[in-house]
């Protein structure tokens, strides 16, 4: 494989910073290796806290949050930590101040957790679901979009790159049609942020995770959020985030009865179409959803902090902060070229091997490639066979994509530095079974 010396720059660099990964590994889409820096970040701050006691070793997480949010040309108090990218979105849109009818939209290729999640809401809330159409390689349609928000979209939510396919979704286009259109749009960045391009696409919101891309420690998750409104607020406020807005009256109008919803909540009624029975209209909105109205008794403060909870692993977010510092270090567009090119190798070595097919396009510019079985093998028979030759490669589940998906497929997500022999390897796994 032939490499621009700054491409092969950033593999030796990738690999002089980590003294210890596991032979073998491709699943960086899963679980990615943290630097040596980052371990000692982590663990020195633990130290710290058996030291100091663990509120006065609180570290100052403002160059975290910094070099996270120029990531994507966004504002250090643009940035929430959490504990992972499920709770980010959770506490996205959970809190989100959209009323019943409101339509948002998302394609057939969303994260499992993130559908359920929207499925809930608009089960309980009187949203409706609105199908975002792809095009034959699982990619957006643009001009679909630009339909839909023709036809009135309140939100729109995308994952840049998918858990279960390498394709990469015109986020930027996307971004841009929204914005026009004056409608927000989260961008799921947990397998794009420090693996493609996020600058540029402009999103009101980006919910990311630590542990793949990024090469930080598992249990952190973030939200940077440039396009704060006074309708984006956590479904769980906290101590951390808002503050009381008359302690003299912690009831907040409830009076005696803190739990019971009255008269005006006793009618809830949701019914949600199956999947795909109604053209576009994935959930149809209730006939009436009656909520107590009760005085908010808190407000969130300024900018992201408002989504933070009151503890976490801190020690978990510090290294976090080292290891997106470092991705800085080797250069985001570099890191982007190298790891498009192991992409298209990988892809290109495992394409056909023992009837495995690629399922998104082999010069797709993403390092995260399935692979679809031959009718006599399976993704999970392969990857057993691949840990026995010590090869670590994933395994997507149908749930992962529950509309998208029609089997188990194989993923492999090669970390940048990997060599072509470990692709070679594992094609001779794919052949022989």
């Amino acid at each position: 494989m032939t490499v621009s010396p700054a491409i092969g720059r950033v593999g030796a660099a990738w690999r002089a910073a980590r003294s210890v990964t596991p032979a073998g590994h491709l699943d960086a889409a899963g679980c990615n290796v943290p630097s040596d820096r980052v371990l000692d970040a982590v663990t020195a701050h633990l130290r710290r806290e058996r030291e100091l006691g663990g509120y006065r070793a609180a570290p100052d997480l403002t160059g975290a949050r910094a070099s996270l949010a120029a990531l994507v040309d966004a504002e250090p108090g643009d940035v929430a930590f959490l504990e992972s990218g499920t709770e980010a979105m959770a506490a996205l849109l959970g809190g989100w101040r959209l009323g019943p009818g409101s339509r948002v939209g998302c394609t057939r290729a969303e994260y499992g957790s993130t559908f359920m999640l929207l499925r809930r809401l608009a089960a309980r809330r009187g949203w409706r679901l609105i199908e975002l159409p792809l095009d034959g390689a699982g990619r957006l349609d643009p001009d679909g979009l630009r339909a839909r928000l023709r036809s009135s979209l309140d939100l729109v939510v995308l994952s840049h790159v998918g858990s279960h396919h390498g394709v990469v979704q015109p986020a930027a286009e996307a971004g841009a049609l929204c914005r026009a259109a004056g409608v927000p749009f989260v961008l799921d960045v947990c397998q794009s942020l420090g693996h493609v391009e996020v600058r540029g696409t402009e999103a009101s919101a980006y919910v990311g995770t630590s542990r793949k891309w990024l090469a930080g420690p598992r249990g952190v998750g973030f939200l940077i959020i440039p396009g704060l409104t006074d309708t984006m607020d956590t479904l769980a406020p906290t101590l951390a985030g808002h503050i009381w807005n008359d302690p003299s009256e912690p009831w907040g109008g409830l009076g005696e009865s803190w739990g019971e919803s009255g008269e005006s909540g006793k009618s809830w009624n949701s019914r949600l179409e199956s999947w795909g029975d109604r053209g576009s209209s994935w959930g149809e909105s209730p006939e009436s959803w009656d909520g107590p109205a009760v005085g908010e008794a808190s407000r969130p403060v300024p900018g992201a902090a408002r989504f933070e909870t009151s503890e976490a692993a801190v020690a978990a977010r510090a290294g976090l902060g080292v290891a997106v510092r470092e991705h800085h270090e080797l250069g985001p567009p570099a890191v982007h070229a190298h790891l498009a090119e192991l992409g298209r190798t990988a892809r290109g070595l495992l394409d056909g091997a023992g009837g495995w097919r690629v399922a998104e396009p082999l010069d797709e510019p993403s390092a995260l490639v399935t692979l679809s079985p031959p009718p006599d093998d399976t993704a999970a028979r392969a990857a057993a066979r691949a840990d026995e030759a010590s090869l670590l490669v994933g395994v997507v589940p149908v749930a992962r994509a529950p509309l998208h998906l029609r089997e188990p497929v194989l993923r492999v997500s090669p970390p940048p530095g990997t060599p072509v022999e470990t692709f070679e390897a594992l094609a001779r796994v794919l052949s022989t079974h």
